[in-house]
């Protein structure tokens, strides 16, 4: 079953093909994603890595979050989805 990451304070030259080249280290890849903002086309400094198993998600969670990359110290967690966020910020 495939399990998806969020990926935060990326450095703004971090594209897909290099967050999958960061990540694929650590597991079978699905999906990679920088977020970008939809009128400059720049990133949003996050994004989101689905490995194709539970495995190579928690073992890149464990090994990367807080590492530095090109400078900037990243911040690596299991991804929430929206609707349950949503749900727990609001309180419904």
């Amino acid at each position: 079953m495939s399990e998806k990451i969020f990926v935060g304070n990326l450095p703004w030259e971090v594209g897909f093909e290099k967050l999958k080249e960061i990540f694929g280290a650590y597991g079978k890849i699905e999906d990679a994603l920088v977020v970008t903002d939809k009128q400059t086309r720049k990133s949003r400094g996050f994004g989101f890595v689905t490995f194709k198993d539970k495995e190579g998600a928690e073992s890149a969670i464990a090994k990367m979050n807080n590492k530095n990359i090109e400078g900037r110290e990243i911040i690596v967690k299991k991804a929430v989805p929206l609707e349950k966020k949503e749900t727990e910020e609001f309180g419904k």
